[in-house]
């Protein structure tokens, strides 16, 4: 087969697991999150800023199942990375971490913000400043708004294009449409940084024995709790519309990351319906037409789903962008040529180029050309 060459909205990086233990001062590095197994191997102790709680392992056979998704040669050594890209047919791709995983469960300020700072400088030195075909997404805390604009603007001097947005924000804070995150919104508008939300990431309780993506359990558990992830980025990017956060900052654009792109247009017409029919009750009225708004400031990524390319297709919302989940296993590791052409072998090539290449470049200019034909 001609190799499809496309960009990547979605991908993750294992960063060093004592990153934050090793660079944070001792009276900080004592509060990140460490855990002590039971000598039988079911239980563990898990300690986090000056919280202690107990949680039972999964068994050998999950355990084995869940670090599948880790095992691909580049999770965490980027020049291994990049071989696999090259073998997979993906050139940029967009970076998400793994340790942020547990800033829910901080409850200092002080611990999250300096953990996520020690993140963002070695990412941007690990990844960033290594591969210019790389682009990771700073992190910072949504436990402080203060702290969040302060970390953002430093990582945009360093050069962060793009910063992780879980779906919700810590549990302590204020939720996205609530305006004390007016602030941020103003700060990622003018430094030009994109605001890359990806599902899976709504607050986990540690304490009470939550595991990430496990809402579910008994009869089709696994299929419940795969498709629900996909519901916090729809969530975060309706509350955002309906605040009037996109109306208000115009050039601020939004990815919802491995979430799919066929709920883009249903939810800007359910949207329109609930602003009609309910006009007497909403605040804030917006200035402009809440389909005008998701269409130009919301990108969505997807990796097998055909009815995506089919929304840019048929339904005119063109800012569509494919995404491999590298090394994960629900993403295209292994088979992502098999993966592109079976999506894009029938496809009006404008299309295939929007969707692979353009809405990517669009969202990230400036990047090392695609290879070949692909580029034009």
């Amino acid at each position: 087969m001609e190799k499809i060459w496309a960009n990547s909205g979605d991908s993750h990086f294992l960063e060093p697991e004592d990153l934050w233990r090793e660079n944070l001062p001792p009276r900080l590095a004592e509060l990140v999150p460490r855990a002590e197994k039971d000598p039988d191997g079911q239980w563990e102790t898990v300690h986090i800023d000056g919280m202690s709680f107990r949680r039972k392992l999964p068994t050998m056979k999950a355990q084995e199942f869940m670090e599948s998704s880790q095992r691909a040669p580049g999770a965490r050594d980027v020049d291994l990375r990049m071989q696999d890209l090259d073998q997979e047919g993906i050139w940029n791709e967009l970076v998400f971490p793994s340790l942020g995983m547990w800033s829910s469960s901080f409850r200092t300020p002080e611990v999250l913000r300096e953990a996520l700072k020690v993140s963002n400088d070695w990412a941007y030195e690990a990844i960033d400043k290594k591969q210019p075909r790389l682009i990771s997404t700073a992190q910072v805390s949504t436990l402080d708004v203060g702290d969040a604009v302060a970390e953002l603007e430093r990582c945009a001097e360093l050069g962060y294009r793009a910063v992780f947005m879980p779906t919700q924000p810590h549990p302590l804070q204020k939720d996205w449409n609530d305006d004390a995150w007016e602030p941020f919104w103003a700060a990622a508008e003018a430094a030009n940084i994109v605001l890359a939300f990806h599902i899976g990431t709504d607050p986990i309780d540690l304490s009470k024995g939550g595991a990430a993506g496990i809402l579910y359990r008994g009869p089709g558990g696994a299929v419940l709790n795969y498709t629900e992830t996909t519901f916090g980025g729809q969530r975060a990017v309706m509350k955002m519309v309906a605040s009037g956060a996109l109306d208000r900052h115009e050039n601020l654009k939004v990815l919802v990351s491995e979430g799919g792109a066929t709920w883009v247009p249903f939810i800007a017409d359910r949207m329109i319906e609930g602003y009609r029919q309910h006009a007497i009750a909403v605040r804030p009225k917006l200035k402009r037409d809440i389909k005008e708004i998701i269409y130009t400031q919301v990108y969505a990524s997807f990796q097998h789903d055909e009815s995506a390319v089919a929304v840019a297709e048929h339904l005119g919302y063109k800012n569509v962008m494919w995404g491999s989940d590298y090394p994960h296993m629900e993403g295209t590791y292994g088979h992502t040529q098999e993966t592109l052409h079976g999506l894009f072998d029938r496809v009006d090539p404008e299309i295939r180029h929007r969707i692979t290449i353009g809405a990517f470049n669009e969202l990230f200019p400036g990047l090392p050309p695609v290879p070949t034909a692909a580029a034009a």
